[in-house]
């Protein structure tokens, strides 16, 4: 006889354990399938959420892309569960199991709960509405607002509700714990790894098959270093790791003359392990971080130069980034595609005009990201006729027009790259073919995008999902070579 209630209690008491999430409309715009995510939680879409999703998808934007993806999802789940709709339309189906809850669309008026000082016409304050009512008709469950909008989560706390951000996006929370690319070996490394170690020679290079308790942590492609007094440090790559021994490379030293990438020395040991990844052919992908003057433009360039004139490894430099203003934008620009991109490339010539110095005078000057630079070809004609040739290889192009193409053989540079959101990124990554080297540039610390974080940065997730594949690799430079000024001003302002 108490078997039947017993069950029923255990039924609601799993209810209670779920939430159940109240989406904002910018959480579907800004991930359309954020209907999946959450898990075995149950999902709430008040009626105005549908409403300002449709009066956001007219246009070519992100954002418009996003909301008409979003009701295509919503329309794949309530197809064929017009029933259910009442109920919770189950989300296992639709989601291919990546969600066990369920789906409540709002079918009848909520009214009350929200003080006359807020006006009840407005979008926000009608979807604050229905949170109260929620939580007033299920006391026993967590019913929690998720927003992207910071003020909307401070007002639904203010009004005494759960409120909180989407989180899913974020490859990480805490940016400190982001993949930098090195890793500095223990004072004892060769003590506790050297016991059994095998080295050869391959390529003029030393390579190191060591075993110890440090292996399964090296990933493919970090970088390791050991400072050793007043001895040369060991500087080497990390050719094999993740499992009970790893086998170690050194590094070219592109901090000597001798090495010089178009006349430029790497001026630190990040600026040098990154030439290493910029210059080996056998990467595909190279992903650059660090703040304004540490030499990411400058150092990649110079690689990409060298390799496209010289060793003509790539037939051709492609430069893109997203236009997003720092200021008031100024309107529309003349011009050709090429042309209506020049100003947002002033980087570029920046750095151009660096590598095309006479020695002479960079050596006087004695400053910029990299170390003693300029191309010592014949005086201001040589100089002339050498720009003429590497701007007839540079092709500016708009991110606007990058989906459908194939890029074949080219040296692909992603410039200001925190400002890309995942979605873009893949779109982009997504068109190298055969021969293409794709290096992506950024500073997260200068993200000028709605709705993007440090965490979630498209840059920020290539540097996680691609650690460890044997043909890309990462470097977080932490020195600016730029100038004392900026470097004071990077670090007070």
């Amino acid at each position: 006889m108490n078997a039947k209630p017993a069950k029923k209690s255990a039924k609601a008491a799993a209810k209670a354990a779920t939430k159940l999430f109240v989406l904002d409309t910018n959480v579907l715009m800004h991930d359309p399938m954020s209907l999946y995510r959450f898990q075995e939680h149950d999902i709430f879409l008040p009626m105005m959420t549908l409403e300002e999703l449709d009066s956001n998808k007219k246009g070519m934007s992100e954002v418009a892309r996003n909301a008409r993806q979003a009701s295509r999802t919503l329309d794949d789940i309530v197809s064929g569960a017009e029933n259910d709709i009442k109920e919770g339309i189950a989300l296992a189906g639709p989601s291919r199991d990546l969600a066990s809850g369920r789906l409540y669309l709002q079918t009848e008026a909520m009214n009350g709960g929200l003080p006359a000082s807020l006006p009840s016409t407005r979008g926000d304050n009608q979807i604050l509405t229905v949170l109260m009512h929620l939580r007033a008709k299920f006391p026993k469950r967590h019913v929690i607002l998720v927003s992207k909008d910071i003020n909307m989560r401070i007002k639904a706390r203010a009004l005494g509700q759960e409120a909180q951000d989407y989180f899913n996006d974020k490859v990480l929370e805490d940016t400190d714990l982001l993949y930098s690319g090195t890793l500095e070996l223990p004072a004892d490394f060769w003590n506790t790894h050297g016991k059994d170690m095998k080295s050869w020679k391959q390529d003029s290079r030393t390579l190191y098959q060591v075993t110890g308790p440090l292996c399964p942590d090296l990933l493919v492609n970090e970088f390791v270093f050991l400072e050793s007094g007043e001895e040369k440090p060991f500087q080497a790559i990390v050719r094999e790791g993740a499992g009970r021994s790893a086998v170690l490379s050194t590094v070219i030293d592109y901090t000597h003359q001798k090495n010089a990438v178009w006349g430029i020395t790497a001026r630190n040991r990040e600026q040098n392990f990154a030439l290493n990844l910029l210059m080996d052919p056998e990467i595909d992908f190279v992903t650059l971080l660090g703040q304004a003057g540490t030499g990411k433009t400058l150092l990649t360039l110079a690689s990409a130069l060298t390799q496209t004139l010289e060793a003509k490894r790539y037939s051709e430099i492609i430069i893109t980034r997203i236009t997003v203003p720092v200021g008031e934008d100024i309107g529309f620009l003349p011009g050709t595609e090429e042309e209506k991109m020049t100003p947002w490339m002033g980087a570029i010539e920046d750095n151009l005009d660096v590598l095309n110095k006479p020695p002479e005078t960079s050596e006087k000057a004695g400053s910029g990201p990299g170390g003693t630079y300029g191309s010592g070809y014949g005086g201001d004609w040589g100089r002339a006729a050498t720009m003429d040739l590497i701007r007839s290889r540079i092709k500016v192009k708009s991110l606007n027009f990058m989906r459908g193409r194939t890029f074949i053989n080219k040296f692909l540079i992603i410039d200001e790259a925190q400002n890309l959101t995942p979605k873009q990124m893949r779109t982009l990554i997504t068109r190298a073919g055969p021969g293409t080297k794709v290096v992506c540039l950024g500073n997260i610390a200068q993200i000028d995008t709605p709705y993007l974080t440090e965490g979630s940065s498209g840059i920020t997730y290539v540097v996680d999902r691609f650690k460890g594949w044997p043909h890309s690799g990462h470097i977080t430079l932490q020195r600016g070579e730029r100038s004392r000024l900026a470097d004071h001003a990077a670090e007070v302002l």
